[in-house]
């Protein structure tokens, strides 16, 4: 699989990879964060969602349901971007 532009990007640029590692580190650390992969990781375990499911968690309509991921992914398509 060929890698993406962000990918490429903190490929070439090192100092740029450490400053965003960094970055990202402290958010995922903030409480709400935490929280949020509490519930979604509760969600995904009633779903009976495993490791390397083709399905994943998706929000619709209010609610969490389990649903193809190239569905879920997919959706907004070029609106997206």
């Amino acid at each position: 699989m060929a890698l993406g532009r962000t990918a490429k990007y903190y490929r070439e640029h090192p100092e740029a990879r450490v400053k965003h590692n960094a970055s990202s580190k402290k958010a995922a650390a903030k409480p709400a964060a935490i929280q949020k992969r509490v519930e979604a990781n509760k969600a995904r375990k009633d779903l009976g969602l495993k490791k390397g499911d083709k399905r994943d968690a998706s929000h619709k309509n209010g609610t969490i349901v389990a649903e193809d991921r190239k569905i879920n992914r997919a959706r907004g398509g070029a609106l997206k971007r």
